[in-house]
């Protein structure tokens, strides 16, 4: 009986759910939410996106037909834009927060908790590392405790990052929902524009791809180096590099510098992700540290060999010789002979690819990974709104 009271107590308004990211430009947490606004159930979820920065991210979503918000900042706990942030739950009649990322968790956090609106705070990498300096990461390690212990549920996109938090955090708690790919965008087996002839890249090259931001912790002025080296003994290898950041001019007077402006070409920003990974061969995530790379996931569900680092998340998808090629964070040399390897390996690359291929269709699928936290959302309102 009392079961049945609590149903006829539901109201049939659709839960609006207020998406969270720092940028509007397309990184791995901006992929995932990508990915998660196009399969919300939308006869239950009504997603409304708020991003810190314009860009790319906010035109794709409007042609998906999701509503998006702009609050401009580019700094975490900015104080400034908190009183934006409560008007905006107000007037949108928000249910539920899903910040991704500390920019995003740390900006919508107080407003959200003022109004009594739960938050949900998925951690797409920690933002403190070990390279940094000891302040800056005891900061940052400060910022994550007071946004993990105030968030009503904290995900964690992997095992290992989980873990990476509490061994910092004590008092840490988390979910794990693994990001996953959209099948049907990422396709091997689907028909791609002919990037190679675009770009003036022979078709007999052996295309090694990178694409991630230009900045220190996806390490590209690394891969860079590490290119030049395998050089030095193959022939018939070039580099495609795609994405913007702090680091790119550096990468360009790199290349310049190393005379390989003939093996080497860096590309800016573009949309078109799975038209470049399908002319690649070779796939390189050379990161510093991970959440979950999602960019990684996308180029093994195109059916590509990658080489990738020993780091969270990374070490949780690929199995060294079986799926990929993993090397040590920061190592040139190394990364140098796993490129070697695979440029001369025709046979290695194409079962890496295939095991690589298998490995995200059954583990990093978008529609699963979309249930989860559908599930969690409900937990959080059990009984509708």
């Amino acid at each position: 009986m009392a079961i049945k009271k609590m149903a006829e107590k539901r109201v049939t308004r659709k839960i609006r759910v207020l998406e969270c990211i720092r940028q509007g430009r397309i990184g791995g947490g901006e992929s995932h939410l990508l990915s998660l606004t196009r399969h919300l159930d939308k006869t239950r979820f009504e997603p409304l996106v708020l991003s810190f920065t314009d860009g790319p991210m906010i035109d794709q979503l409007r042609q998906m037909g999701v509503e998006t918000r702009l609050i401009h900042t580019e700094k975490p706990f900015d104080i400034r834009v908190w009183r934006k942030v409560k008007r905006l739950l107000e007037t949108e009649r928000i249910d539920i927060v899903h910040a991704h990322g500390t920019r995003a968790g740390s900006n919508v956090l107080w407003a959200a908790r003022s109004l009594g609106i739960p938050v949900i705070y998925s951690v797409h990498g920690w933002s403190f590392h070990r390279d940094q300096h000891p302040l800056v990461r005891r900061l940052r390690i400060m910022g994550e405790q007071w946004l993990t212990k105030r968030s009503t549920l904290n995900i964690s996109v992997s095992a290992s990052n989980q873990q990476t938090g509490k061994d910092v955090i004590p008092s840490f708690e988390s979910v794990v929902v693994n990001n996953g790919i959209d099948a049907k965008r990422f396709d091997p087996n689907g028909r791609y524009k002919d990037l190679r002839a675009e770009l003036g890249i022979a078709a007999d090259k052996v295309l090694v791809v990178f694409i991630a931001r230009f900045t220190a912790h996806k390490q590209p002025l690394t891969l860079i180096d590490a290119f030049s080296k395998a050089l030095e003994e193959v022939d018939g290898a070039h580099l495609l590099m795609v994405g913007d950041g702090d680091e790119k001019e550096a990468g360009e007077q790199l290349v310049q510098r190393l005379g390989l402006g003939h093996h080497v070409r860096l590309e800016g920003f573009r949309q078109d992700v799975p038209d470049v990974l399908s002319a690649a061969d070779v796939f390189v995530l050379p990161s510093l540290w991970e959440g979950l790379p999602i960019g990684l996931l996308e180029a093994m569900a195109m059916r590509k060999a990658v080489i990738g680092t020993r780091v969270d998340g990374t070490r949780e998808v690929l199995q060294d010789g079986v799926n990929g090629l993993m090397v040590e964070p920061g190592d040139a040399g190394a990364l140098s002979a796993a490129i070697v390897r695979l440029v001369k390996d025709k046979r290695l690359r194409e079962s890496l690819a295939c095991k690589a291929e298998e490995t995200v269709r059954n583990r990093f699928n978008a529609a699963a990974m979309t249930r989860e936290i559908e599930n969690i959302y409900l937990k959080i309102i059990p009984y509708g709104i």
